[in-house]
């Protein structure tokens, strides 16, 4: 159980943490990211079109090199003190057509959570289908780019459909620094006409970092410390055996966004 923060030290300067060893191990640990995307882009993936001609199971045969390679990439960030985490919940995670909703405040969260839910999907930013790094991961595990297009929400609806399960951060792009987070009604659009149920994943840090347009040499003064919380379940049907789409997706959208919008204003983690 995580303890608030104390309003005493919240007036001392935040500690060091050790700054500069933190500084040359986040240093090695994007490093060690990026050339682990060339790694499965390059060594991992072919093999896997040339010896496994089902499309279905090699999508699943790359998701899961994605997953563990997103959970050594955490163990490594916890182990060089980059950061600290709590994930609570994830056991209600990866359930067959469930859509997850979260929140979006660093360039970490996608990692931790598709490191946590074994063979997701995930809608991504259309621009990681071209970056070098990120480009094979992305096309190899089928993962739908955020192009906004009505291709774009019609496959999204129809893998959930299918029994995928599909992770979306509604705000389309990281938290800005000091603001609230704000949904587009896009996600819900897709939970609509796809999801058998929608669950909702609170992430909290204890002190803001790799935010939008923030570069990774711009660490915090203190340590990371993310919690990740999955909340209680909603069903579409909520809406949709009332309204109309247009209007069930609005008022669903306005009620994820109140959820998070209290959840988030509860106090911070303590750094640790």
């Amino acid at each position: 159980m995580e303890n608030s923060i104390d309003p005493v030290a919240e007036t001392l300067p935040p500690r060091q943490d050790a700054w500069l060893l933190r500084l040359f191990a986040t240093a090695f640990a994007f490093t060690a990211f990026g050339l682990g995307g060339l790694l499965l882009r390059l060594v991992v993936f072919p093999p896997l079109r040339l010896f496994c001609p089902d499309l279905s199971r090699r999508q699943q045969r790359a998701r899961g090199a994605i997953h563990w390679t997103f959970r050594v990439f955490i163990r490594l960030l916890v182990r060089t003190g980059i950061l600290t985490f709590e994930f609570r919940g994830a056991e209600r995670l990866g359930r067959p057509g469930q859509m997850i909703v979260a929140n979006h405040p660093s360039l970490l969260d996608v990692v931790f959570l598709l490191g946590h839910v074994a063979n997701a999907n995930c809608v991504v930013k259309h621009s990681l289908a071209a970056n070098p790094f990120t480009a094979g991961p992305v096309r190899n595990a089928r993962y739908i780019t955020n192009d906004e297009s009505l291709e774009m929400f019609d496959r999204a609806a129809e893998v959930l459909r299918e029994g995928e399960t599909l992770v979306v951060f509604p705000e389309g792009t990281r938290t800005p620094r000091g603001a609230s987070p704000r949904f587009h009604r896009g996600a819900c659009a897709i939970a609509m006409r796809g999801a058998r149920v929608v669950t909702p994943v609170v992430i909290r840090m204890n002190t803001r970092s790799l935010t939008k347009g923030e570069p990774w040499y711009r660490i915090p003064r203190q340590r990371m410390r993310y919690i990740f919380e999955a909340g209680p379940d909603v069903d579409p049907q909520r809406w949709t055996s009332q309204h109309p789409l247009p209007i069930a997706g609005r008022l669903m959208n306005e009620h994820l966004h109140n959820y998070f919008e209290m959840e988030l204003g509860r106090d911070e983690p303590a750094g640790k």
